[in-house]
């Protein structure tokens, strides 16, 4: 393509680099899910963690295909696919054999009977369960939020290919707009079924139902990468986002306190299912986009300290699969709230970390090292006067860099 049409080069783009405040964000989405399961009244609002995460996976995801075909020129369809497999498949087989074989061992805990729930969750069709789609509608108890999982990884086996259509015949920055307008048809969407009456777990578990939230995300990564640092887009929207960060902020976290979904069917409940996942999203892009926008501000800097970012880059996908097991192991153990709470947080904290260690951080190097390979040989071939400068260039874009351990995922 033209030098002038090319979206910004991975040296100088707004999506070089690891965006630390990001995984900040991370831990906080999933710390609402985790309070939102084991002190609802305290935390009503906390499931918008989910609507965080799925923007955020957007948003990420689409990151991730966009810097190797920046750096290579093309996407590996077949390496995507395997990476994916690899970085959240594990942890979510590891949480399954765990469950099934202490409720095998101890017939009385809060484990047992669990096994009908184990291969929805692993091939990724919990949220269609959740809806009765193959015959009566299951919760899931344990393995319940895995729903989540199955939206996201429904929706990663839509948009790389999609996207990449896009993008043989439209710019990035045409490719955005369109995003967006497609993001609006599943809002339309979303008001058909709720106007047609459907029930609540067809609005809530659907995977066209959330489309919305994760090509908001997907929208916005795109945005940064057609726009190039120091363009006046640029400077116009690190202006805005000074203000826009601290309000889209304080909207998420007072909806974290405040806010009850509606399950009783009303113009309440018809209201907020038809436009508050979209403007739970919209909020959420605003934040993200001004964490990367500004990643020295107050939030940025806030955002990023070790103490938020580590959990959210090595820990978070661990904490939301193991956290409501762990809570419904506790419940009938620990009679009293508060220590029942604390025990969850503590034991979930230490799940996570071994699955970090012991099966996602090994399963995704090992992943790395037999996959990354193909993608450096189909790195193009530079000439001469451009190959130091530019074969640094792809050489950090094709880096294994940390990456979240999944989304809610990641």
């Amino acid at each position: 393509m033209p030098a002038q049409e090319r979206p910004a080069g991975p040296e100088t783009g707004l999506i070089a680099g690891r965006k630390h405040a990001l995984d900040g964000l991370r831990t906080i989405a999933v710390a609402g899910v985790f309070f939102f399961h084991t002190a609802t009244d305290s935390m009503p609002g906390g499931s918008i963690g989910v609507d965080v995460f799925f923007t955020l996976s957007g948003f990420m995801i689409t990151l991730l295909i966009m810097k190797e075909r920046i750096a290579t020129g093309r996407l590996h369809l077949g390496v995507f696919y395997a990476k994916r497999l690899a970085r959240l498949w594990p942890a979510l087989l590891a949480l399954c054999a765990v469950i099934v074989a202490v409720g095998f061992l101890f017939p009385a805990s809060g484990w047992a009977g669990q096994t009908e729930f184990v291969l929805p969750a692993a091939a990724y069709v919990m949220n269609l369960a959740h809806f009765g789609m193959f015959g009566e509608s299951i919760a899931g108890e344990t393995l319940g939020p895995t729903w989540t999982l199955a939206v996201e990884e429904q929706f990663y086996l839509v948009w790389p290919l999609l996207l990449l259509l896009m993008l043989r015949f439209w710019k990035v920055r045409t490719a955005a707009l369109a995003t967006v307008a497609l993001a609006a048809v599943f809002v339309l969407n979303r008001f058909l079924l709720v106007n047609a009456g459907e029930p609540l777990d067809r609005i809530y578990n659907g995977p066209d139902t959330r489309a919305d939230e994760l090509l908001t995300g997907c929208a916005l990564a795109l945005l940064f990468t057609a726009m190039r640092n120091g363009s006046r887009l640029h400077l116009a929207l690190a202006a805005a986002a000074r203000w826009a960060a601290p309000l889209a902020g304080i909207a998420l976290v007072a909806a974290l306190f405040l806010l009850k979904e509606p399950d009783t069917p009303g113009d309440w409940f018809s209201m907020f299912w038809t436009l508050g996942p979209a403007a739970l999203a919209l909020l959420s892009a605003v934040l993200i986009g001004s964490l990367v926008l500004q990643p020295a501000g107050f939030l940025s800097r806030i955002l990023s300290h070790p103490w938020l970012a580590r959990p959210g880059r090595d820990l978070s996908y661990g904490m939301y699969l193991w956290h409501l097991p762990v809570y419904l192991l506790l419940m009938p153990l620990i009679p009293a709230l508060p220590l029942r709470i604390a025990l969850t947080a503590a034991l979930t904290v230490l799940l996570a970390y071994a699955s970090f260690r012991c099966v996602e951080r090994p399963l995704r190097r090992w992943a790395n090292k037999r996959l990354e390979p193909g993608v450096v040989r189909s790195a193009p071939v530079l000439s001469a006067p451009q190959d130091a400068t530019a074969a640094r260039s792809v050489s950090k874009q094709l880096a294994p860099e940390p990456e979240p351990a999944g989304q809610l995922i990641n």
